[in-house]
């Protein structure tokens, strides 16, 4: 499926971290932000506006403060006066500095919103970011089941009436949590991981054939559901083909690629009388042992070509 562009409003922004609005532009509030990045316009205000992108908020701390205020006034709203002229978002003020009078005149001329933080500019900085990652990362949206089991985020695939739905109920009678079924929203972070929420809409419900609709709140508890989860493991669910082979060592590391990130994957053969659930609970609990520098498979080799090597030793002498 195709990526969302997404937006945020300036507004949100203003009410999440407390700015104080010092100039208000027209219709401020309802500004789409969509730039991942914000501009410190250290060297925009010295003349450089080479690949400066007007889409970004700007952020004056306490350095870009110290060097216009070296400047006269004539040379501050000179640099202002072609620094606003861009259509800029909003320009926010950090560390509760006053904003220069020649920047509140280029802000009345050009109509600009201006904002003041009482933060520092580091800590500011570095929060505005990851909150405008968070909502405007790239989003995709999936079909299957997400949920969270022994800490582990598993997403489970497969096509439309293989078991989804029914191994995700049996997990969180054994609880374990549910983020998503059916439609399953993911998003890349700035760690280039992947996490998975539900859509707004369908969040807490499950749909079983032949029952309908079920609201896992209310007959599992709050307990039962969690807002978003890390996307740790893929597990396919395919129906049992007697003609495939499926892996039974699990030598060999098997990824499935999301988004451009490469997630650890399993393919698990459906079958009457195979407990599904435990299936997936082993799944889970390997994957993480593996994250953790463990692997069962290739340990148990290196114990067998190590016994075969000293038979081998053995016989020739």
């Amino acid at each position: 499926m195709a990526e969302q562009e997404k937006s945020v409003k300036l507004g949100e922004i203003i009410q999440e971290f407390e700015l104080e609005v010092l100039r208000a532009g027209e219709d401020y509030e309802n500004v789409p932000l969509r730039a991942l990045d914000i501009n410190r316009p250290g060297l925009p205000l010295t003349g450089f506006f080479e690949h400066f992108d007007t889409e970004r908020l700007l952020l004056i701390g306490l350095t870009e403060h110290t060097y216009l205020k070296g400047l006269s006034s004539e040379q501050r709203r000179e640099r202002f006066d072609r620094l606003l002229a861009y259509p800029v978002p909003a320009l926010i003020m950090t560390r509760g500095l006053e904003p220069f009078a020649e920047c509140m005149e280029m802000a009345d001329k050009y109509d600009r919103t201006v904002l003041r933080s009482t933060q520092q500019t580091a800590i500011f900085l570095s929060a505005l970011i990851g909150s405008l990652y968070n909502q405007l990362a790239p989003q995709i949206t999936r079909s299957g089941v997400m949920l969270e089991v022994y800490g582990e985020g598993v997403l489970i695939q497969g096509e439309s009436g293989v078991g989804k739905s029914e191994v995700a109920i049996e997990l969180l009678k054994r609880g374990h949590r549910l983020v998503a079924d059916d439609a399953v929203e993911i998003k890349e972070t700035s760690h280039h991981t992947l996490v998975a929420t539900a859509p707004e809409l369908i969040r807490g419900y499950m749909e079983l054939r032949g029952i309908g609709v079920i609201d896992i709140v209310r007959l599992l508890g709050m307990g039962a559901i969690k807002l978003s989860q890390e996307i740790d493991l893929v597990i396919n669910l395919e129906p049992w083909d007697d003609r495939a082979v499926y892996d039974r060592f699990g030598l060999e590391s098997h990824f499935t690629e999301i988004m451009g990130v490469k997630i650890s994957s399993a393919t698990i053969p459906v079958k009457p009388g195979r407990n599904l659930a435990s299936i997936v609970e082993v799944a889970a609990m390997n994957n993480r042992n593996r994250r953790m520098g463990h692997n069962a498979a290739q340990e148990l080799t290196e114990r067998m070509d190590k016994l075969f090597q000293e038979q081998m030793e053995g016989g020739a002498l």
